[in-house]
This record gives C-alpha cells, structure tokens and sequence, in this order.
C-alpha cells in the first residue's frame, strides 16, 4: 500500500516543462490582476499613505518643521506611485503568497501540499508584520540617528521625498522577506529537505549569513543593520522550534 501511494505521488507530482511554465504564468497573471486593482486603490488614498510613511520623520524631528523637499518636477509623482504600488503589494500579499506557494505545490507529492496550505497564512502575516515592524519600531530609530548624526557634524538637513519613499519602501520590503524566516525553515524540514539536526549545526554559519544579509540590504548604519539582523536570527530559531514541535506531534 505504501509503494502504491509513493506511485500515485509520484505520478500526480510529475510535471513537464511547459506544464510549470504554464502553471508559473497563471500564478503571475492571477497575483498581478489583484496587485493592479490594489494600486489603483491606494493611487485614490496616496495622500494618508504618504502622511503614514512620514510618521518616523515626523517623530523623530525635535526642533523645527519635519518637512520634505524635491528637486525634480516628476519626483513627486515618481515617489507617490512607488509607495502605491508598495501599499498595493503590502495590501495584496495573502493573495500573491497564495499564488506563489500554489506554484511550489504544483511539483509537490500530496502528503507535502498540505504544508503548503499551513504557509500561506503565515507567509502573508509574517510579511504584513515585518514590513509594520519597520515603520513603526526601526524607523523611528534610523530618523533618530540620522538627524542626531548630521546634527553633531552641523549640518542642514535637506532630505528629499524621493530619497525618504525610496529608504521606507526598501526596506519595509526587506523586512517583510526576512520575516518569511520560519515558514522557509518550517517548509523545508517538514518536506524533508533539511532536517532538524542540520539546522541546529548550521547555528553558526546562519549567523555569519544574516549578519551579511542584515549588512547587505540595509543602509551603511548600524541601527538598521542590527534592527534586521537579531528578528532575522530570532525567526531561524523560532522555524526550529516549530518543526521540532510540529516532529514530535507526528511521531516518530
């Protein structure tokens, strides 16, 4: 009986080529349709969004006014259709993990789609969660040390709002991936692809790895570096305890 549902897997799971690249093309229209009408949504609310995305600035300016400058004519429209589209992304992400982890499934054998279906509503909370974490407890901290920084060497202060929409919407998407942490490492263990002992070896490679990540998609600060890097470290360890928790329910 065993060999014969390995067969049915193996059969149900084997797909050709075209087949993944059709599934693939489907999934991006499906998740496109639905990031579109999103935008378009946040294209009619552009001015709270960006009222939003200036709280960290706004707060952390202790003397004078927290404001914004431009130094090209289409900045304006450049950065405000940028933060749409990231809202529209940020507000759309259940339905475009949905997608994505539908196409990982689609090369799945049946026993392991089903942690597909425990994934995708933590891909898109942790996403959610990540990029709300930036904006509202590391942004906060990089303002601060970046006005207290310019302030100690005298200088002015002329940010513009290209630039700012540009560090906000980088790395609130940074922050939303890495917060994807635990359901990759879940995913992977309890598919089979890497197992529990060689997560817990890998403690001190995967620190290495995120301090580089944490270095390479940040800004050249410390705060930001650090902010990332520690939930990056703190999530691997929280993937490791889920898939411990998740072996010892199912037995040996």
């Amino acid at each position: 009986m065993g060999d014969t549902n390995k067969k049915e897997d193996l059969l149900n799971s084997t797909m050709s080529l075209g087949d993944h690249l059709e599934e693939l093309r489907m999934r991006l229209l499906l998740a496109l349709a639905v990031l579109m009408v999103d935008l378009i949504l946040c294209l009619f609310f552009g001015k709270y969004i960006i009222t939003f995305i200036k709280a960290p600035y706004v707060a952390a300016v202790t003397s004078g006014e927290a404001q914004l400058t431009t130094l090209k004519p289409a900045e304006v429209i450049v950065s405000y259709i940028k933060i749409c589209l990231i809202s529209g992304l940020i507000i759309s992400s259940p339905w475009v993990f949905y997608q994505i982890w539908m196409f990982i499934a689609a090369g799945l054998y049946s026993r392991e789609k089903r942690y597909v279906h425990i994934a995708v509503p933590f891909s898109a909370g942790l996403f959610i969660v990540g990029a709300l974490f930036f904006i509202f407890i590391v942004a906060p901290l990089c303002m601060r040390f970046f006005i207290k920084f310019s302030d100690m060497l005298g200088l002015m202060r002329t940010w513009t709002l290209g630039y700012y929409v540009s560090f906000i919407a980088h790395l609130m998407l940074v922050f939303g991936l890495a917060f994807q942490t635990p359901t990759a490492i879940f995913f992977l263990n309890r598919t089979g692809l890497v197992s529990l002992q060689s997560l817990s070896r890998a403690r001190k490679y995967v620190i290495l790895v995120i301090v580089i990540v944490a270095a390479m998609a940040t800004p050249p600060d410390v705060v930001s570096q650090i902010a990332l890097a520690i939930p990056m470290y703190l999530l691997f360890e929280l993937g490791i305890l889920l898939s411990y928790i998740a072996s010892r329910r199912e037995g040996p």
